[in-house]
């Protein structure tokens, strides 16, 4: 567990009706509510109460067995809320006092600020790594995930305000997916420049999109692939200039190259920066075979145990690229990503990204909703009744 570093007495919170979290018990279990009544904040602790979670792909594949995790927890980690309760010097990740009302995003990890990967500014890989929405609920910290009337937001967790302005459908995902593609864009913009830059997007789910929209707001001319007719159409939607069907012979990095080299910027011949946002192993050996001499792939979507896949290392040396993992994100990334959603709301349709919304007692239906894939994010929303007419405490 996590330990504040700040000192300080202790703020000790009672809520009525008491804040309360759906717990996960194991594949195949349904949720269980939590009531919280009392919450102690230590100092720099801040107390959320949430607006808008959104379901991420990461918690289906929790639910689905998909990978392992410690057992009772609650599931959640991308939320939007407002501040309720403060502990003592509650800061934003830029220093600024917090206030109650504040309407605030966090980051997904909760880090230590001390340790050796602390100090190498690799924050979201701490030595005493907490994650909401990943760790097993114990005492004093039951308000862990983003699935609840509340979220007990710890020290160490670097905090953004948010405009009222933004949706809540938009901001929501910003502590996990925007923020992850801030955090990949930065990555392969330090090997090549994203302005005029030719990239090739895999996977046109949210991080795919988000990636797409920031890129081509960069200067990028962005190729997308998914084998989905109707998330490729999205994509255009965010700015694509070019999409296509992995699973068709065009999408060979042959192919994939003559549709850069013909289409996309003036005097580009091959693709410069790779985006694997899918987690396919087909698609991580494409966009290595794909990027052209010099390039750069960023490797994201591989979140979870798959199949190996097979490298050529001459080609690899002979192309002189890089190959780069990138995993949850820094404080500024988070900043990077708000900062980008307050104007670019308005110029892609983010805002409808967020389908059906569910009330928080009726989350495994929403769960079951998000896992067919029609929806790029289901929302869950405390504030609405349940299923039963049951209004939200």
């Amino acid at each position: 567990m996590h330990q504040s570093t700040l000192t300080g007495r202790s703020v000790d919170v009672l809520l009525r009706p008491a804040p309360h979290a759906m717990v996960w018990s194991g594949v195949g279990q349904p949720h269980d509510q939590l009531a919280v009544p009392g919450v102690s904040l230590a100092p720099g602790d801040v107390l959320v109460e949430i607006e808008l979670a959104t379901v991420c792909g990461s918690d289906l594949h929790t639910v689905r067995g998909d990978r392992g995790a410690a057992t009772p927890l609650v599931l959640g980690h991308e939320q939007i809320g407002r501040v309720v309760a403060l502990g003592e010097n509650a800061r934003t990740a830029v220093g600024v006092p917090l206030a109650l009302g504040d309407r605030i995003v966090w980051t997904v990890t909760v880090s230590c600020g001390l340790c050796d990967r602390c100090r190498a500014g690799l924050t979201q890989k701490c030595r005493t790594l907490a994650k909401y929405g990943h760790d097993r609920v114990h005492r004093g910290w039951e308000l862990s995930g983003g699935f609840a009337t509340h979220v007990h937001v710890l020290a160490g967790s670097p905090i953004v305000i948010v405009d009222d302005a933004i949706p809540a459908e938009v901001a929501a995902p910003a502590s996990c997916a925007t923020a992850t593609v801030a955090a990949a864009l930065a990555a392969a913009s330090a090997v090549v420049p994203l302005k005029g830059a030719t990239i090739l997007v895999s996977g046109a789910g949210l991080l795919g999109l988000t990636a797409c929209a920031m890129a081509t707001d960069a200067g990028a001319s962005v190729i997308v692939t998914d084998p989905d007719p109707a998330r490729r159409r999205r994509a255009l939607a965010f700015g694509a200039a070019a999409v296509a069907d992995p699973l068709a012979a065009s999408a060979s990095p042959t192919g994939l190259a003559a549709v850069s080299g013909g289409m996309i910027a003036a005097g580009a011949d091959e693709v410069s920066i790779a985006l694997e946002l899918s987690g396919a192993p087909a698609a991580v050996r494409t966009t290595i075979d794909t990027v052209g001499v010099g390039g750069v792939v960023i490797l994201v979507g591989s979140v979870s145990p798959g199949a190996s896949v097979p490298l050529d290392p001459e080609s690899i040396v002979r192309r002189l690229i890089t190959i780069r993992g990138v995993h949850n994100y820094t404080a500024t990334d988070l900043e990077r990503a708000v900062t980008y959603l307050a104007g670019a709301w308005r110029r892609h349709p983010f805002a409808e990204l967020v389908g059906e919304r569910f009330a928080l007692h009726d989350l495994d239906a929403a769960l079951e909703r998000a896992a067919k894939g029609h929806d790029v994010r289901v929302g869950i929303d405390p504030r609405l009744a349940d299923s039963n007419g049951n209004p939200a405490e």
